[in-house]
């Protein structure tokens, strides 16, 4: 007689929805490997200008962060699974004209300007397919999640880095291989892969399980209501923050692309490998910047990276010292800048988007991120066409680039942002105190013991233990 199969329980559904989500993650990080850090390179094949690429950077995400509103209005009538399928499948078809309008471009005489606002269009329609169901897909991580969540994000987001930084690296090398002969064809492949990942995505999130989710009309708020009192909680002080921040980078954003490729002529491969340092850095930094999320908090992660990420394009401009000295040299000083901007954005990102885990009951998780991506999504837009404005000058005193004047002008903002804003925001949660001073002297005791010990294996000697009590 067989005996019956003993139903899941709840938390065991729970812990394999957390293993499916890593999984998911996973494969749509190939569509950012291979597709999303490829757009800017791909506008500026088909001759986008300055002015196009900062619009690139800045119209979707606003766009995208804008149309969350409607799905908060989803969220009340559908299960938040099936919105999120809807969105991701949308986003992974999207890839398919979005490379259409290369072969357009390059064998059938479409001109450059229909060209770049195609591509503009189009990469907004990828946007806006992933950004609207940002919400529900918050809302329901929220519910399967379990303690110690810095631990958890760490890890998934460290998997996913992996597959960011072999997909980039692959493509790269694809787009290089490609770039004398037919450079189509190279982001034609590329781009293919992007659809292929997000597909499969797809699929795994038809696997994932959804906890019982129950609108919850008393939790509802308008944005309205958010922005009326954004000074008066921490969450909104934070919000105002992290927009603040977003606005002071996005000055810069768009044209680090634009300087590798247009300004220092640098080939596919060699950008590849400059924008791939900080994923690499990311990839290291993420578990550690994790254990710390769980231990000290959040709060004193984004103290920390705050105070790093307005040198990253002031030290950027010091590129122009090294061109004289060759290409080799230069690459290595990006390659190695852009290792420390991967950890210290590294750990910027896990404390921002931890302290919204932390901050936030499941019930108005929806809400907050929506509208807490809205207010980012518009210091992006503002950053990025200020930017714009900057770059379409031709000269600047002291002999200051185009280019340059934005780079300082981010890092000065960035650095301004940080010391008005960051000590608005207090931690949500018990932390244990943290001090370099005291940090750096455990870790020399660690290292001290790890190395005595080392040393007597070495010689062939066993370290005595401490003598043990019996226990009965």
């Amino acid at each position: 007689m067989k005996k019956e199969a003993v139903p899941p329980t709840e938390e065991q559904k729970l812990e394999t929805a957390r293993k499916v989500s890593i999984k998911e993650g996973a494969c749509s990080s190939a569509m950012d490997g291979f597709g999303l850090r490829y757009i800017t390179p791909y506008a500026l094949a088909l001759g986008a200008t300055n002015a196009q690429i900062a619009l690139l950077s800045s119209l979707p995400s606003l766009i995208g962060n804008v149309s969350q509103l409607g799905t908060l209005k989803l969220i009340q009538k559908f299960p938040r699974k099936k919105i999120v399928l809807w969105g991701v499948a949308i986003q992974a078809l999207m890839w398919i004209p979005l490379i259409l309008i290369g072969w357009l471009y390059f064998f059938n005489g479409l001109s450059t300007l229909k060209a770049s606002l195609l591509v503009i269009a189009l990469y907004t329609a990828i946007v806006i397919a992933g950004a609207s169901v940002s919400p529900a897909w918050s809302s329901w991580m929220k519910d399967i999640l379990a303690s110690k969540n810095g631990g958890y994000f760490s890890n998934r987001n460290k998997i996913i880095t992996g597959v960011v930084l072999i997909s980039m690296l692959v493509g790269g090398s694809v787009l290089d291989y490609f770039q004398d002969t037919n450079v189509f064809l190279g982001f034609a492949v590329i781009f293919s892969l992007a659809f292929l990942g997000r597909a499969i995505a797809v699929y795994y999130f038809t696997k994932q399980y959804e906890p019982e989710h129950k609108y919850n009309a008393k939790s509802a708020f308008t944005l309205v209501n958010f922005i009326e009192h954004l000074t008066q909680n921490n969450f909104g002080r934070f919000a105002i923050f992290v927009s603040i921040v977003s606005l002071a980078t996005s000055v810069a954003g768009p044209f680090f692309a634009v300087y590798m490729l247009k300004e220092l002529n640098l080939d596919y491969l060699s950008y590849t490998l400059i924008i791939l340092s900080p994923v690499v850095s990311t990839f290291v930094f993420l578990p550690v910047w994790g254990k710390f999320s769980d231990i000290h908090g959040n709060v004193k992660i984004l103290k920390i990276t705050g105070y790093l990420i307005p040198f990253i394009p002031l030290l950027w401009m010091f590129s122009a010292v090294l061109i004289p000295l060759g290409r080799a040299e230069l690459v290595f000083y990006l390659f190695v800048l852009e290792i420390f901007s991967g950890f210290a954005w590294a750990g910027f990102n896990q404390g921002s988007a931890m302290f919204i885990f932390d901050a936030v009951s499941k019930d108005k998780m929806p809400y907050c991120i929506a509208y807490f991506n809205i207010l980012t999504g518009i210091g992006i837009f503002i950053g990025a066409m200020f930017g714009g404005y900057i770059a379409s000058f031709r000269a600047y005193p002291f002999g200051l680039t185009a280019t340059f004047a934005t780079f300082l002008v981010s890092g000065l903002l960035r650095l301004i942002a940080v010391a008005l804003f960051l000590p608005w925001i207090k931690e949500v949660k018990p932390v244990a105190p943290f001090s370099v001073k005291q940090s750096i002297k455990s870790r020399f005791k660690e290292d001290k013991a790890m190395l005595t010990t080392q040393f007597w294996r070495l010689v062939g000697f066993k370290p005595l233990r401490p003598h043990q009590p019996t226990t009965h």
